[in-house]
């Protein structure tokens, strides 16, 4: 973010205004329940309402959490993520808050400058595991679907995505549109096999809650996701105020867990792999029979990529191919 004008909302009560300063990290959660990033004590707001994404883009994004009164940019519903704009008024229930962030002429309101809170950066190599899960075919859903369903539907699949990942050891480092991706971080120089298992643990109820969501809501297709998965060193940066320090990750290592994702449409399986992250995994199980090896082309990479792939049914057999070795069952 730039070093002058911090991003903010501000917010008009009868006792003043509230300022809600966007630093520290890459999302916030708005809502009426205490466990959100900003709590709104007003009774037309749901408890967990809406969400604001940042990205190393310097854009703000905002996504309504399939709150019962919704969410709206200067008069107009948001149903699917948003781009904010400073200066845009933003309605959640019956509350209206103004995005402000750079110099935009903020009608004689105090600016909050970067002095007005402390922030640190550190820049460290760590060994880690980037997620990212996609919905299939979203774009179609926008427009066969209804807007308030859709934006009910995103949410509760934002919101649920987000429980799973947090209960396997890791959070939600982005929300992109209609896609998340997550970081599991590991030791210096080796991964214990559990984290691995972990992450597959994760996908596996990741599909599991995506399918359950899709037979709830009336749906031209069924719900599905696509997954990549992979493993190896980037550049972390923490940013934080005071003792709240968000992680984000930039790399080789995360822009190719974002292209295994999107090559499993062209080789029609469900979970694509790195290959350092099947090596993790290759003496466990049944793997070799589960994962199949498979070289793609990437974009952005000028030579083939050696991927191993799976479908989710293979990978819950490889999940309980572990669980009978482990009990030696097999």
């Amino acid at each position: 973010m730039n070093s002058g004008i911090l991003p903010y909302l501000l917010l008009r009560t009868a006792t003043g205004k509230r300022y809600l300063p966007l630093v520290g990290r890459n999302h916030w959660t708005i809502g009426r329940g205490a466990e959100n990033n900003f709590v709104i004590p007003d009774r037309w707001i749901s408890r967990n309402h809406a969400m604001l994404q940042y990205t190393e883009t310097g854009i703000f994004y905002l996504i309504d959490l399939g709150s019962r009164n919704g969410t709206f940019i200067n008069g107009r519903r948001v149903n699917v993520p948003v781009v904010l704009k400073s200066g845009d008024h933003v309605t959640f229930g019956q509350s209206e808050l103004r995005f402000f962030f750079g110099n935009t002429n903020q009608e004689n309101t105090d600016q909050l400058s970067a002095k007005d809170t402390q922030t640190s950066v550190l820049h460290v190599r760590r060994l880690m595991s980037v997620l990212v899960v996609d919905i299939r075919n979203f774009t179609v859903l926008t427009r066969k679907l209804d807007e308030k369903i859709l934006s009910k539907l995103i949410g509760d699949w934002f919101r649920q995505a987000g429980q799973i990942i947090r209960e396997s050891g890791s959070w939600v480092d982005k929300y992109i549109g209609d896609a998340v991706m997550s970081i599991w971080f590991h030791g210096e120089q080796a991964i214990a096999k559990d984290d691995v298992l972990s992450i597959f643990q994760a996908v596996s109820d990741l599909n599991k809650m995506t399918a359950d969501l899709g037979n709830h809501y009336t749906l031209p297709f069924p719900l599905r996701i696509g997954v990549g998965i992979n493993t190896g060193y980037a550049m972390v940066g923490n940013t934080g105020t005071g003792d709240r320090p968000d992680y984000t990750a930039i790399g080789d290592t995360v822009n190719a867990a974002f292209r295994l994702e999107s090559c499993t449409k062209q080789i029609h399986r469900d979970i694509a792999l790195g290959e350092s992250t099947y090596n993790y995994l290759a003496d466990l199980g049944r793997a070799q029979q589960r994962f199949s090896q498979y070289t793609v082309s990437l974009k952005g990479y000028e030579t083939p990529t050696i991927t191993y792939a799976s479908t989710f049914e293979d990978l819950d057999n490889f999940l309980l191919d572990k669980l009978l070795w482990d009990n030696n069952v097999i």
